[in-house]
């Protein structure tokens, strides 16, 4: 192999690449990059339940195969000034050379680097990435960290003609986000596991195009744009009927400036100690919104916010990180909290914003 590449795409391509590769002891070809140059460079990476490829011209006076770790590539190519890099295969190891700089770096057998799905030939639907982002990232916090039941432990997206619809829970939260005209037909639903979630997002922030195509077959979600083709393992279950459990009506309301109320969680906190737990005391008739939080090793806050209050009294209590993780995927400036009633699961929705809604169950206490 001899090929003279700009420095700046293989650098990108590479630090794409890194991202998805394995940690696997016992196969080191997973925590390598394959670097293919025939008509065109293509460079690889894969986790086996993830992968990915990367293509773009090149200078190929010689074609070739190769493997090398991923973050000696990386590294290697960030300390490097020229603009150019020849790689040369040298006694079965790369050699990349550029500007008064040459590196040997040691290569791994490249015939056991598995192959990624070719599922990609087909052409799937034109998706807005910015919308693609947004929706995933509205939502991807609500998901399981566990895989125990794998439906929680995903991101739902529909991606439908009317809009798309991003979906994630765990059981003690849900969080929507609808977003309409995304897609001209429709392409069905899907379960990105969260695992996978983070590298989609990260790829996705780092293809420069407005649209990208979004395939899925056998159980694989196909996303290519840009020259960039990521492929990852999808989710073979149904997921939960959760429109049955958001309240038809509310007992209680509360409408408040976002950045006040999280200031008040901020603040709350501070004082929770490790249950991280907040009461809230809702008094529409003597214009109360006060929250409480105490522990016996930091001491005790209670604050009173400025809302405009409708409804039951009520108090009731929350896990902070459960409400406060929501805010960012907020767009307006205030929030409407609709409370169902004591024990029973609290709404969070931006005023004028119908698009973002999301559910959290109180505490049992």
């Amino acid at each position: 192999m001899k090929v003279l590449l700009p420095k700046r795409q293989l650098l990108d391509a590479a630090t794409l690449a890194e991202k998805i590769t394995g940690k696997k002891e016992s196969l080191p070809v997973l925590s390598c990059i394959l670097i293919d140059a025939d008509k065109e460079v293509v460079v690889r990476a894969t986790n086996l339940e993830a992968g990915i490829e990367v293509k773009f011209s090149g200078e190929i006076e010689t074609g070739g195969v190769i493997a090398v770790p991923a973050s000696i590539l990386t590294s290697t190519l960030r300390s490097i000034n020229g603009d150019k890099v020849t790689l040369r295969s040298e006694e079965g190891n790369l050699l990349v050379e550029s500007k008064g700089s040459k590196t040997l770096i040691k290569a791994v057998p490249h015939e056991e680097f598995p192959v990624l799905s070719r599922g990609a030939e087909k052409k799937g639907v034109a998706v807005s990435r910015e919308k693609l982002i947004k929706g995933v990232q509205s939502v991807a916090y609500a998901a399981s960290p566990s895989m125990i039941r794998p439906e929680l432990g995903s991101v739902y997206v529909s991606l439908k003609s009317q809009g798309m619809v991003c979906v994630a829970t765990d059981s003690f939260r849900l969080a929507e986000k609808n977003i309409p005209s995304v897609v001209g037909k429709d392409m069905g639903e899907i379960l990105i596991p969260l695992k996978h979630v983070n590298e989609l997002l990260y790829i996705l922030d780092h293809v420069a195009e407005d649209q990208v195509d979004v395939l899925v077959e056998d159980f694989q979600l196909i996303v290519s744009g840009n020259g960039a083709r990521f492929v990852s393992r999808v989710v073979d279950a149904s997921f939960p009927d959760y429109k049955a459990i958001i309240p038809k009506q509310s007992a209680t309301e509360a409408t408040l400036l976002k950045a006040d109320f999280a200031d008040m969680l901020r603040k709350a906190r501070v004082f929770s100690g490790v249950d991280q737990h907040v009461g809230l005391h809702i008094y529409p008739k003597k214009k109360i919104f006060s929250a409480i939080a105490r522990s016996p090793e930091v001491g005790e806050m209670s604050d009173n916010l400025e809302a405009a209050l409708s409804g039951e009294d009520l108090d009731i209590n929350f896990h902070i990180g459960y409400i406060a993780e929501c805010l960012t995927s907020v767009d307006s400036d205030s929030v409407t909290l609709s409370f169902a009633g004591a024990g029973r699961p609290l709404i969070i929705r931006g005023v004028g914003d119908a698009s973002f809604m999301y559910l959290v169950m109180p505490l049992n206490r």
